[in-house]
């Protein structure tokens, strides 16, 4: 992850956007997709992603910016934030 596109900075070591959302397409480490809740294979041991900027990054991960709204102010706010987005999208 990468604040390059966004005035508002990733936290360090957060992964909240690479855990708390669902992911339902295949993506390297989850060939049916990444339920919610689940650590994304994807993260390295820093909690950076391994596909940022590479073509197999699925659409929804560059889809989600970091923001004041999402992230808030912890890691533990962004978890939840995600998670009541996860839960009230749902199809």
């Amino acid at each position: 992850m990468s604040a390059a596109l966004s005035p508002f900075a990733c936290r360090p070591r957060c992964a909240a956007c690479c855990i708390a959302p669902s992911i339902s397409t295949p993506i390297p480490g989850h060939p049916d997709g990444k339920p919610a809740g689940v650590r994304c294979a994807q993260l390295d041991d820093e909690d950076r992603c391994r596909l940022f900027g590479r073509p197999e990054r699925p659409a929804v991960c560059g889809s989600l910016q970091p923001s004041p709204e999402m992230c808030g102010d912890s890691r533990e706010q962004a978890m939840r934030w995600l998670g009541w987005m996860e839960d009230h999208t749902k199809p």
